[in-house]
């Protein structure tokens, strides 16, 4: 038995939510996401409540797939509510970002800036040496930030690089000076 699966899902009254055969379309203020539902997953809504069940045929993946269809769905119904964020903070000597219409243009110490085009529905924004992305999408939002990440991750010697706001990155000692016996 799955424990998340069985909470149900509350939608709040400016939230519209549709189940239609294999699909769920929750929309709201901030925008509409459209997600599959796998057959072995039942999603019923009651009134403002989406109730997720798994289906009479299982198999050994429903348990799995029940707390993961709820998970993906009380997300859906946070991001058409309130939307979802990541910070990026940019550390090192010349690294610096700007954002040029559809695409983030990184400086980051290599020979020719990096251009990353932005996927719709996805904003980015950047103020000094922070980025932010934002979004209704948990998944497309998560996964822009580790694409931005990915250019430039942070070094363990002086922590240059791209890394999450609050990210802890562990250091590690440098080289020292041979010491002369005497």
């Amino acid at each position: 038995m799955s424990r998340i699966g069985k909470k149900p899902i509350e939608i709040p009254l400016n939230v519209e939510a549709e189940v239609h055969e294999g699909e769920i379309r929750i929309k709201g203020p901030k925008g509409e996401l459209v997600r599959s539902i796998h057959p072995a997953i039942l999603v019923e809504k009651n009134g403002q409540i989406l109730a997720v069940k798994p289906s009479p045929i299982k198999n050994k993946n429903t348990s799995a797939l029940w707390g993961l269809t709820r998970a993906l769905l009380s997300g859906m119904v946070h991001g058409v509510t309130e939307g979802f964020e990541k910070k990026l903070e940019i550390e090192g000597i010349g690294f610096r970002a700007e954002v040029q219409g559809d695409t983030v243009t990184l400086h980051l110490g290599f020979t020719h800036p990096i251009l990353y085009k932005i996927p719709k529905d996805i904003s980015v924004a950047v103020q000094g040496n922070v980025i932010r992305v934002t979004g209704i999408d948990k998944y497309m939002v998560g996964q822009v930030a580790a694409d931005i990440r990915a250019f430039k991750k942070p070094e363990p010697y002086k922590g240059k690089g791209i890394h999450y706001a609050g990210e802890y990155i562990r250091r590690k000692v440098g080289k020292k000076a041979a010491t002369v016996a005497a």
